[in-house]
């Protein structure tokens, strides 16, 4: 984006300079060095860094010798499209407070550094809090950090995102 434009774009979805003062995320760079990763649960093509891809297919593998599976939701995630992801929120009739709340500021999120994953596991609805009483996810609350993933936003965190127990990202650049 060039100067100025995200900061029109944030303006033009209602999110003021309150909002960006107030977050408590740190701003994440977009990244362009990414690589093909594979097809998420919906059936479209994802991208993550180098790196992140490879402790992604080591830690799957390693799950699935375990017998828990584990499955891709989404991984990088561009401002533009979290820019068009707030706004398709928006002209559903949420508001930008709590859109806010579950998504982060265009600018902010873990997914544009390409080191970010949403995760789920079979018979679990993605995206959900209920991904918590998984095996998949006790899997990961154990193993993670053994392929340098973590939970970005657990329980009670300090950012201005409510808890995901399905985002993981890779602590590796």
């Amino acid at each position: 984006m060039k100067p100025g434009e995200l900061e029109t774009r944030l303006d033009l979805l209602g999110i003021t300079a309150q909002h960006c003062t107030s977050c408590q995320l740190p701003v994440q760079i977009e990244t362009d060095e990414l690589v093909e990763a594979e097809m998420d649960i919906s059936d479209r093509p994802q991208r993550m860094t180098a790196r992140t891809l490879t402790h992604w297919q080591a830690m799957k593998q390693a799950a699935a010798n375990d017998g828990i599976v584990l499955q891709l939701v989404s991984a990088f995630r561009s401002v533009d499209y979290q820019c068009n992801l707030i706004q398709k929120k928006l002209a559903s009739g949420q508001v930008i407070d709590d859109i806010l709340k579950v998504n982060a500021i265009p600018g902010y999120s873990e997914h544009h550094t390409g080191r970010a994953l949403d995760l789920t596991t079979l018979d679990c609805e993605p995206l959900e809090e209920d991904f918590e009483n998984t095996d998949a996810f006790a899997w990961l609350v154990i193993n993670a950090h053994r392929f340098h993933f973590h939970l970005s936003y657990p329980q009670n965190n300090d950012s201005s995102i409510t808890y995901e127990p399905w985002h993981w990202a890779c602590t590796e650049s």
